[in-house]
């Protein structure tokens, strides 16, 4: 069993509180790793280091910074297998899920060195003669990053890369359920060449450092990926401190299937939206809406397409629906299709558990009152709808105080342009499933799935200042 300590400029270190916690795997209920715990004075000294490394940072060649970025591509894809194993053993991953961590993450560290060159501001045309009117953008200072389990090898990395590629330092503070693939994460910008303090990881319990992290001045820019409860303290603190935040957070999001659609197509993508690392991630479709025309075929090819789905031990191959990484997490999940079962809905294949494994389960006949209709679970459960039509259809997909991704299956050129403009979410996916990601695009959501966007130009844009710049030539004439 390894312990670990905190990483603080460039090293790792011993938390001042003595106090640790346990990281448990969830498929075995056994201890992976112990973590030192940071306090509130080891916080301080993160923010510290993090504020005198941006110093020098900032001003660093474009060039630089890429050329680390593309080392640190290099690196993690050498050290690929101690982060499969990693993500498995930690986070519950399966080995599906867990090899598309760790060759896809490469890739956004590669973009990312891409945004190096991309810092871009404008000119302007000015009524005052003689005045050259322009803008830049200048990097914000120290990022505090807080990032999620489900994914936290990727989403780690799209905190950090960003930041640190705009110009910023990084405070990391990990989810307290996966600590240890974060603190990989330092020592793969350390091999490198990431001078020392550009980034900090300060493993702690969720609201720990939360205020004091987030009231310290030295702290620019919080950017947080999680549930939307805990997103909306954070935004709180952030409005009550004047700092900016970029969220990331829940989602119930609406698949939706048309009458037009080709029925085998959308019953994968329906499974592929749902049960991907077993539900825990925030763009799963659990809202499965089906226009009336085609509900009960499609109940039926989707029932026996996910009673193939195998579930279990992460390291057996074949295995898509692993462990549930919180131990609580099955029990709150099967309330919530008790209840709606209770109102009328039916379970069509599933409906159960054993320890953290939740059965791919798949509830048909949910209604806009029921608790699978509007509450995320988090967890490999697809409740189906019925839809009268289109327009009811995109009614019960906003229906939601949720508003971060969506799919809609459809061959109707007219529909899918009705959908693309109402529907109520950051990201539309037309003919393909609610989980979708790139480097490049504008990743985000709406309403309680958050503000601010994640990638490419974008995220660029989101971690730098825009500053305003004139250049009088000649006297300007004042009028006293």
């Amino acid at each position: 069993m390894s312990h670990y300590q905190l990483f603080i400029n460039g090293q790792y270190q011993a938390a001042s509180s003595g106090k640790t916690d346990k990281s448990i795997n969830p498929a075995t209920g056994e201890v992976f790793a112990t973590v030192e715990l940071a306090s509130a004075e080891d916080a301080v000294a993160a923010v510290d280091s993090a504020d005198q490394a941006f110093k020098s940072w900032k001003d660093t060649l474009p060039s630089y910074r890429e050329m680390i970025l593309l080392k640190a591509a290099e690196v993690m894809t050498a050290r690929s297998a101690e982060l499969k194993d990693i993500l498995i053993d930690e986070g519950g991953s399966t080995m599906l899920k867990a090899g598309y961590e760790v060759t896809h993450t490469p890739a956004f560290l590669r973009s990312m060195a891409g945004e190096c060159r991309r810092v871009t501001g404008e000119t302007y045309a000015s009524d005052y003669p003689g005045v050259k009117s322009y803008s830049i953008r200048r990097p914000l200072g120290v990022v505090l990053a807080i990032s999620p389990f489900n994914f936290p090898l990727l989403l780690g990395i799209r905190k950090i890369g960003w930041a640190i590629a705009a110009g910023n330092t990084v405070v990391l503070k990990p989810s307290e359920a996966t600590p240890v693939i974060a603190l990989k994460i330092a020592e793969i910008f350390t091999e490198a060449g990431l001078p020392p303090g550009v980034l900090n990881v300060t493993p702690a319990h969720g609201a720990d450092l939360k205020d004091t992290l987030i009231k310290n001045a030295k702290v620019k820019k919080v950017t947080f990926t999680g549930s939307t409860k805990v997103g909306r303290s954070i935004a709180v603190s952030c409005a009550k401190y004047g700092k900016p935040i970029t969220l990331e957070m829940g989602g119930k999001n609406p698949l939706v299937v048309l009458n037009d659609a080709d029925i085998d197509y959308a019953v994968n993508a329906a499974a592929f939206s749902n049960f991907m690392n077993q539900g825990q991630v925030c763009m799963t479709g659990s809202r499965v809406i089906v226009e009336a025309g085609i509900y009960d075929e499609f109940v039926a090819k989707f029932t026996s397409k996910v009673q193939g789905i195998k579930f279990g031990n992460p390291r057996e191959p074949g295995v898509i629906v692993g462990p549930l990484i919180r131990s609580t997490q099955p029990a709150f999940i099967q309330d919530q299709v008790e209840k709606s079962v209770s109102d009328g809905a039916k379970i069509t294949v599933g409906g159960s558990f054993n320890g953290n494994v939740y059965r791919p389960t798949v509830v048909a006949d949910v209604t806009e009152d029921m608790a699978l209709f509007s509450t995320e679970c988090f967890g490999p459960v697809a409740s189906v709808i019925k839809a009268n039509d289109a327009e009811h259809a995109l009614a019960l997909a906003n229906n939601s105080c949720y508003g971060l991704t969506s799919a809609v299956l459809t061959n109707d050129l007219q529909k899918t342009l009705y959908f693309v403009e109402n529907l109520e979410s950051g990201m539309v996916h037309i003919n393909g499933p609610t989980i979708r990601d790139e480097t490049t695009i504008p990743f985000g959501g709406v309403k309680d799935s958050g503000m601010g966007r994640e990638g490419g130009q974008f995220a660029m844009n989101e971690f730098t200042e825009l500053k305003w710049v004139t250049i009088q030539t000649g006297q300007q004439k004042f009028p006293f």
